[in-house]
């Protein structure tokens, strides 16, 4: 099942290619908008803490609340998908080198 999102729609959020993994990640960098979502959850942060915390402007953590709001069956398969993964032991994301 492939979902393609309009790219126009969102100004901080993109798509990346993954051989399973739909959800948009934020625009220039390898952290999936659902991170920074459960991130704010897990820590009770209201958007300025979380714009502070992550270094990032308000509008683009009020996109991805509206997103990952608007997309959660969607970020829950991915997450089953994921625990599933890590059950069997394989790694689902690629090495970091450094440069």
């Amino acid at each position: 099942m492939t979902i393609n999102f309009p790219t126009n729609q969102w100004q901080y959020l993109e798509q990346r290619p993954h051989p399973w993994r739909k959800q948009l990640y934020l625009k220039g960098k390898r952290i999936k908008a659902s991170v920074i979502y459960s991130d704010m959850i897990v820590n009770a942060e209201t958007l300025a803490q979380a714009a502070e915390n992550w270094d990032l402007p308000l509008a683009a953590i009020q996109e991805i609340i509206d997103y990952c709001e608007s997309h959660q069956e969607l970020l829950k398969q991915e997450a089953a998908v994921e625990r599933q993964i890590v059950l069997e032991g394989v790694t689902i994301e690629p090495p970091i080198t450094h440069r």
